[in-house]
């Protein structure tokens, strides 16, 4: 059988890193080895439903490259793939289980739950759950007379919960952690489905993955505890199960505890692929696109929290993510976010496209020419972490109408007007107008002057610009071009002599 996988998120709010790390490596996997990566939409628990989540799903996966073969918004044979709209499957498989002696009906309020939770605490006993040791006290049809049970099943208000063996290994293979053994005593009874008609996740997530011929479930470590349930699951019904391999945490900044949406907004970062903004709060929450992130350096760096090639590479083409990724080398022990690192791998993508690559990829509101901003890129992108950095650059869309007080009144001297306007005459002769020539021009002029360039260089960077930073003085002439160059020399000499 071919590889298949599937992402499955829940609609419950905006894709967090993790989610979009647990599809990078299913749909790397995949890639891999020539499979098929489904996406399917796991919205059973209509209480947690989000509104445009579902939407929010698709274009994060869309933004970062992560197309699906199949699935939600993609069609495919083993449809529907939403499991709202597979309500009518679920029932039949919960059945199975109790003619099967695999599960049963419990009838438990949760006020009686919650009193026997409560019987345990004050007998001085650990945490009380539904499990062997306690099913046969509470109200179910393992403790109930025939009879008791067929009327408060016509009563409509019930449960079926799976019935956990006692006395057993639970033993599965792990690919990632290997050989993993649970005790059966140690599991509660999950409640599989409700009287509503809807299953809860673990039932509709293993006749899912059975029905759509799933071979292997990658998923976050956050599930491994379910691992025994679900494999015991699969021995019910008869099915062989697919293969597991649970992706290690993704750790705040400090390494201590999961990060979170809160670690984001207490330390100025995303956690979000894109911006989302809540339906009922308004809130609104970060976005790594917005932030000015590239998705290819976000992909990148997403995949380097929890893999290790076995090299010193750390930057991946698409094509070498799919030649080199393999689960035998993601790691176990969970991978700490640095905020650090993530700028580091968006300077890297940054200064491998070209400027006309990065032009097409900024919407100004300004009437900018496509051929200035690419050239401006160009100039600004060795200089930029993110991809607005250089937008505060005002310089190069409009004339400095202000100037860095404190380096005018520590580099404009009585004598820098006089050079300035040197340099203008100079520079107005130059053809073509480019930064090598305007570089040569400017240290043929301060050899023959007999100055330095701490005489020429802040005062004619002052003029241009207005501070006391930026890029090279030639490549900014250059980019401004020739006109602009000299109008801005004579007016800010005019200004900077009248005000210094």
């Amino acid at each position: 059988m071919s590889v298949r996988v599937r992402f499955a998120p829940s609609p419950t709010g905006p894709l967090h890193m993790g989610g979009v790390r647990t599809a990078l490596y299913n749909y790397l996997f995949a890639k891999k080895h020539g499979g098929t990566f489904l996406l399917r939409i796991e919205d059973t628990d209509q209480n947690r439903y989000v509104e445009g989540a579902e939407n929010y799903i698709l274009k994060a996966l869309d933004w970062c490259g992560l197309t699906p073969e199949e699935g939600v918004g993609f069609g495919g044979k083993f449809g529907p793939y939403r499991q709202s709209e597979r309500k009518h499957l679920y029932k039949e498989y919960a059945d199975r289980l109790i003619e099967s002696g695999w599960a049963y009906y419990a009838f438990d309020t949760p006020e009686e739950i919650e009193a026997a939770r409560e019987r345990a605490k004050q007998q001085g006993l650990s945490a009380w759950q539904y499990d062997q040791g306690t099913r046969l006290s509470m109200r179910n049809s393992l403790s109930l007379a025939k009879e008791d049970v067929e009327k408060l099943l016509a009563s409509g208000s019930f449960v079926v919960r799976f019935k956990i063996p006692s006395n057993e290994r639970v033993d599965f293979v792990d690919l990632i952690r290997g050989e993993v053994s649970y005790d059966s005593n140690v599991l509660d009874d999950k409640v599989l489905f409700k009287s509503d008609g809807m299953p809860t996740y673990h039932l509709a997530n293993i006749v899912d993955d059975h029905l759509m011929e799933i071979t292997h479930v990658i998923r976050g470590e956050e599930w491994l505890p379910s691992a025994p349930l679900h494999t015991l699951m699969y021995r019910a019904f008869g099915w062989k199960a697919p293969q597991f391999a649970h992706l290690p945490l993704i750790l705040k900044p400090s390494g201590n505890g999961k990060l979170s949406k809160r670690d984001g907004d207490k330390d100025g970062f995303p956690v979000f692929p894109l911006q989302w903004q809540d339906p009922t709060s308004g809130e609104v929450a970060s976005g790594y696109r917005e932030h000015g992130y590239l998705n290819d350096a976000f992909v990148n760096m997403l995949l380097m929290l929890g893999w290790n090639p076995g090299t010193d590479q750390e930057v991946f083409s698409r094509e070498e993510m799919i030649e080199n990724f393999s689960l035998e080398r993601v790691i176990k022990s969970g991978a700490r976010f640095s905020p650090e690192k993530a700028r580091w791998f968006n300077e890297q993508y940054l200064r491998a496209r070209s400027g006309e690559e990065l032009a097409a990829l900024i919407d100004l509101p300004l009437n900018t020419d496509p051929s200035y901003l690419a050239k401006l890129c160009e100039l600004m992108k060795e200089r930029s972490t993110l991809l607005p950095d250089w937008l505060s650059g005002t310089y190069f869309f409009e004339a400095p109408s202000t100037y860095d007080e404190k380096m005018a009144r520590t580099k404009w001297k009585p004598e820098t007007s006089a050079l300035m306007g040197k340099i203008a005459t100079l520079f107005s002769s130059i053809e073509p107008f480019e930064a090598l020539t305007i570089e040569t021009t400017l240290s043929e002029f301060m050899t023959n002057e007999g100055v330095g360039f701490g005489q020429v260089g802040p005062g004619l960077r002052l003029l241009l610009t207005g501070t006391g930073g930026g890029p090279a003085i030639p490549a900014i002439a250059e980019t401004i071009g020739k006109k602009e160059t000299l109008a801005r020399m004579e007016n800010g000499i005019k200004h900077l002599d009248s005000w210094v």
